[in-house]
């Protein structure tokens, strides 16, 4: 089984646990005061196991069955039979770092979900592929690159307004990771990105 089915079902399997035990959930949910005032450090990777409810969960790990998949052979092959569930742990942890260090004060702030995670292998295969077709809503197909865009520009202006429940900052922070990493570790990734971006397709 890949590396990518398994964080498919452990995920699964706790954020299922977790939607009836509020004990549980309050365990594992990011809450800054147990993070700076107990040392809770794991928080920072066992809130990408829990979710909201059902569609929150759904939604994140059928774009991570999707997109995992297609990415995981490039970072075992780089760095490891693990590779890409480094890639995703550390995914996990940064984007959600700087919601952290922003709100080490704030009693009132919980964080949760995979999404960081989630969008930085998004934007890894996006980087790797850029004219491929990504089906916006399940129905309508735009390349790959015209959807970074539009996330990214979406999820600035929603973080700005901040008005809503969702972190989108942690969304773009692991974008962000995503495609650094990524070039970090082969940079040949970069110039291939651009290579294609020159030749369209659709």
């Amino acid at each position: 089984m890949s590396s990518t089915l398994i964080i498919i079902a452990i995920t699964c399997a706790i954020s299922f646990l977790a939607f009836n035990q509020t004990s549980m959930r309050e365990a594992l949910i990011l809450w800054p005061p147990a993070i700076s005032r107990d040392n809770d450090w794991y928080r920072l990777v066992s809130y990408g196991l829990i979710h909201a409810d059902f569609q929150h969960l759904f939604f994140n790990m059928l774009t991570l069955y999707f997109f995992g998949r297609a990415v995981e052979p490039f970072y075992d092959q780089r760095l490891g039979e693990l590779g890409f569930v480094l890639f995703y742990v550390l995914g996990l942890i940064l984007s959600i770092l700087p919601s952290y260090l922003k709100n080490r004060g704030n009693s009132e702030y919980r964080s949760l979900g995979a999404s960081g995670a989630v969008s930085a292998v998004l934007f890894a295969f996006i980087l790797r592929d850029p004219w491929s077709s990504i089906y916006l809503y399940m129905a309508i197909k735009i390349p790959a690159i015209v959807f970074a865009v539009l996330y990214t520009a979406y999820s600035i202006y929603m973080d700005r307004r901040g008005k809503d429940n969702v972190n989108h900052s942690a969304h773009l922070w692991g974008a962000a990771y995503g495609v650094v990493f990524t070039v970090l570790i082969d940079p040949k990734v970069l110039s291939a990105f651009f290579l294609q971006l020159s030749h369209p397709r659709f």
